[in-house]
């Protein structure tokens, strides 16, 4: 049984590794691949996180796995941050993506859409953490950034 919880998926350790930073800056969250998160897991939860790369502007399939299978109510009373890694639009010459992104966002927005569904209390703005190309790596400063963001929450 945790009181801290950081959920991610991740594809090329990316997302792996904001997670890793998230949990670290928490002073020692249990950190664990949505995966392997078990319902005791989630028992008397105070603070959870969840992340997930952008893969075709939404949250990963197992991510969303997850995320579904969380009961209306079964966050309530918790407090609820959402991350993703993504390409930064303003960092691409690609007009399509530019244009892709303002229609359908980032994995960030739909994980929070659940946790709320899920009676989630969303104490963070949810935050998105860039990579260089669509493998990674992530960009520079990002995980001091992930730090930073994660420790906002109240």
């Amino acid at each position: 049984m945790a009181e801290q919880l950081v959920v991610y998926d991740s594809v090329f350790g990316n997302t792996a590794k904001v997670a890793e930073a998230i949990g670290e800056a928490l002073g020692g969250a249990i950190v664990k691949k949505v995966d392997t998160v078990t319902q005791a897991d989630m028992e008397g939860l105070k603070i959870l996180f969840v992340g997930s790369p952008t893969r075709a502007f939404r949250p990963t399939p197992g991510t969303m796995n997850f995320l579904k299978g969380l009961k209306k109510d079964a966050l309530k009373g918790v407090k609820a941050a959402a991350f993703d890694t993504r390409i930064d639009i303003d960092k691409t010459d690609s007009g399509f993506l530019r244009t892709m992104v303002k229609l359908f966002g980032y994995a960030a927005k739909k994980i929070v859409k659940q946790l709320s569904k899920a009676g989630a209390d969303m104490a963070l703005e949810s935050e998105g953490f860039a990579v260089t190309d669509s493998e990674g790596p992530l960009a520079e400063g990002e995980l001091e950034r992930a730090k930073a963001w994660a420790t906002g929450i109240s």
